[in-house]
């Protein structure tokens, strides 16, 4: 992928507002699974399947605390993840400023 091409794994609705809420956060915080599918709104096997495909680009992690009804699982935007999020927002921006009229 060049630098001016929207990076597909962002580029996905779904997964483009996962990336937006997450990267609203301070740098190490995170949400729980159970917040973040709230904010979003998606069901939880949507949610789960995003953001595999987010984690297998090293965008997001996810980690498990507790077992039972107290489990819970962490949700974290990356350096990584927030760099790409910060590189698809300059190509999207630079995009839509080449198709504004001069």
């Amino acid at each position: 992928m060049s630098d001016d091409e929207l990076d597909p794994v962002i580029h996905a609705p779904a997964r483009l507002r996962i990336v937006v809420t997450l990267a609203t956060l301070p740098d190490g915080d995170n949400l729980s699974f159970t917040r973040l599918q709230e904010l979003i709104g998606l069901t939880p096997g949507n949610l789960i399947t995003h953001l595999r495909k987010l984690e297998d680009a090293g965008y997001v992690t996810t980690r498990k605390n507790g077992r039972g009804v107290t489990a819970r699982t962490a949700v974290a935007l990356t350096r990584t993840g927030r760099a790409a999020l910060d590189t698809y927002t300059t190509v999207l921006r630079n995009l839509l400023d080449s198709a504004s009229p001069q």
